[in-house]
């Protein structure tokens, strides 16, 4: 039996884990909706694995995979900013990162070249420190002790990868973009 199908399985299960999010958030139903986080991102590490494992890689599973991970943490950032767990200012400079990212790959797939979604390992530990911080809040509001100085650090973790992620693809993207300009100025 071929599996390669249940990497992107996961995935869209990650994306219709959103709505439920939302909902036990607002409906303070917080274990569950810690338990909804634990497996959605759990789903984010497994579904990679598997991909890379057995070369179940697809061109939909390297956009829908950001896309879903994506979806998840502005949905539940926004939420608990909302619920005054986060502070807004962080969400909007992850919000801004991210509409940065994708107008920047969309412009760069526009009029320079296709393009990979290929993540830097930078931005994987800011996808992790993201998808931590917030799971830190939910275990906290799910009625464990946890020290608020940790939710800070980890505020300020996301801060800090955010803008250094956000400098990292400005840069490396103009850089390829610069080199193609190059080429297509000596060979016309």
């Amino acid at each position: 039996m071929n599996w390669s199908w249940l990497p992107n399985a996961l995935t869209v299960g990650r994306i219709l884990a959103v709505p439920p999010l939302v909902f036990l958030l607002l409906t303070e139903q917080y274990p569950l909706a810690l338990a909804v986080a634990i497996f959605a991102g759990l789903s984010d590490l497994v579904d990679g694995w598997l991909a890379r494992r057995f070369d179940w890689q697809s061109r939909f599973g390297s956009l829908a995979d950001p896309a879903a991970d994506k979806l998840l943490m502005m949905a539940s950032y926004l939420t608990l900013a909302w619920l005054t767990y986060l502070p807004w200012w962080l969400v909007a400079l992850v919000i801004f990162r991210d509409l940065v990212i994708v107008i920047g790959g969309w412009v760069y797939h526009r009029w320079f070249e296709r393009l990979e979604a290929q993540p830097t390992q930078l931005s994987r530990f800011n996808t992790f420190a993201q998808v931590f911080l917030m799971w830190y809040v939910l275990i906290y509001l799910a009625g464990f002790p946890l020290p608020p100085e940790g939710q800070v650090g980890l505020e300020w973790m996301v801060v800090v990868l955010g803008v250094a992620t956000l400098v990292q693809y400005v840069w490396l993207w103009s850089l390829k973009a610069a080199a193609i300009s190059r080429r297509r100025r000596e060979t016309s």
